[in-house]
């Protein structure tokens, strides 16, 4: 049987590594992506992919530039042969909590160009790419609790992380006379970079304290990374070849 390839974008650390090894793990080979700023990151996870015996690369391409999308597909497909399993995972977070009244637009653009610019064209290039092959494929977008419902003061990262989720609807409609399914994970408070805040979450009492103070839901359970690499590793799974369209959430009933 032909081994299946993924590609994760935003790999070099959490939920995306934690992706990455988890596909591994799975028997796939991958293709890692991050910013170039995180190369000795993506060396060492190659290593570490590697070293569970499957094939991997890193590329160091940057999501909000749609030449870089493209040609890291095309890395992919060169180095590895196919491209199977696209995990479009990079994103960033907001450390300005503001209203909408005061919003910068220029704050707006820079989140927006990688959560949802971003992932655009990682679906673009993917489907483009999977269509060719003739074979299906997987596409998995990141969304988050906060692409579920709104929370005060994180408008422009509530907002890109909705438009994944409507993006995801969308595009599963159109792919899935390919047999291509088109799915994604949102995230509540995962003990990452991301929601962690060293001054402040000392002060609140432990990792991700502030940004359950933010997002008022202070009693909040905080996942792990594996939690949700376990929730991508069924939806790149053969069993998971009848959901399409959707966004699961992996929060610890936080979005209800």
């Amino acid at each position: 049987m032909t081994t299946r390839v993924a590609l994760v974008t935003g790999a070099a650390q959490g939920i995306g590594q934690a992706i990455a090894l988890r596909l591994a793990k799975d028997g796939l080979d991958v293709a890692v992506d991050d910013i170039a700023s995180k190369a000795t990151e993506l060396d060492l996870l190659v290593k570490q992919i590697q070293g569970l015996g499957r094939r991997a690369i890193a590329l160091t391409e940057d999501v909000t530039q749609e030449h870089g999308v493209k040609r890291m597909v095309e890395q992919t497909v060169t180095a590895l042969g196919s491209l199977d399993v696209m995990v479009a995972n990079a994103g960033v977070g907001t450390r300005k909590i503001v209203t909408i009244a005061e919003t910068d637009i220029s704050d707006w653009d820079a989140l927006l160009a990688v959560n949802l610019r971003g992932v655009v064209m990682c679906y673009k290039y993917a489907a483009q790419q999977m269509i060719k092959q003739g074979t299906g494929g997987r596409i998995i977008g990141a969304s988050s609790i906060c692409g579920l419902k709104g929370y005060a003061n994180l408008g422009s990262y509530c907002v890109s992380k909705a438009a994944v989720r409507s993006l995801t609807q969308s595009s599963a409609l159109e792919l899935k006379e390919y047999n291509i399914q088109v799915n994604a994970y949102a995230p509540g408070i995962i003990n990452t970079a991301l929601t962690r805040d060293d001054l402040h979450d000392e002060e609140l009492g432990g990792p991700t304290s502030n940004s359950k103070r933010i997002m008022r839901i202070p009693d909040a359970k905080t996942g792990h990374v594996n939690d949700v690499a376990s929730l991508v590793s069924y939806l790149a799974s053969p069993e998971a070849h009848f959901i399409t369209g959707q966004t699961m959430a992996v929060d610890d009933a936080q979005s209800l």
